[in-house]
């Protein structure tokens, strides 16, 4: 089961995700990270984290590009996030997808999808803000856009979180 949750900064999504996994049932509980931990800051922000992860009994991969590497047991029920941060890491960083930071999220995303017992994919609504942007700015935006369709039009569910409030969206 594919499960897609969005929603704007501080809108709940991520509680509504973690929660979503404990009331999955049984299985291996992993949290893939996107979030490469820039400074000291980034780095207490992922510990403390993990330790929150942790007492929810999840284990932690990080994976900044190439979802693919990634083998899962048949019984995970799988946390990813964010997908924002993802498609930034494919599109800027060295070992990243680069021009082809689409094809090589959603190839990842659906070899994840077949391994997985349970897929949970928290993302962010970045559109609505009305503000214009500088083109790579812009070119990131299309990229989560594309990203974020695709993976709506695979999931079994979507939901979006305004205000801490789930909306079924599929």
């Amino acid at each position: 089961m594919l499960h897609l949750i969005t929603g704007g900064s501080g809108s709940g999504k991520s509680a509504f995700a973690e929660g979503q996994v404990l009331a999955a049932g049984e299985g291996r509980r992993i949290y893939i990270a996107t979030m490469i931990p820039y400074g000291e800051e980034g780095r207490q922000r992922v510990e403390r984290h993990r330790k929150l992860r942790r007492e929810k009994q999840f284990e932690t991969l990080e994976c900044y590009t190439n979802l693919s590497k990634l083998t899962l047991d048949a019984d995970s029920i799988v946390l990813l996030e964010c997908m924002s941060n993802l498609v930034a890491n494919e599109m800027y960083e060295k070992e990243g997808a680069g021009e082809k930071t689409v094809e090589v999220v959603c190839r990842g995303i659906r070899q994840l999808a077949e391994q997985a017992r349970h897929l949970f994919i928290v993302t962010n609504e970045v559109f609505s803000d009305g503000i214009t942007y500088d083109p790579d700015t812009i070119r990131y935006m299309e990229y989560l856009g594309q990203v974020n369709r695709h993976l709506a039009s695979m999931a079994d569910r979507v939901t979006e979180v305004v205000y801490g409030i789930p909306v079924t969206v599929k």
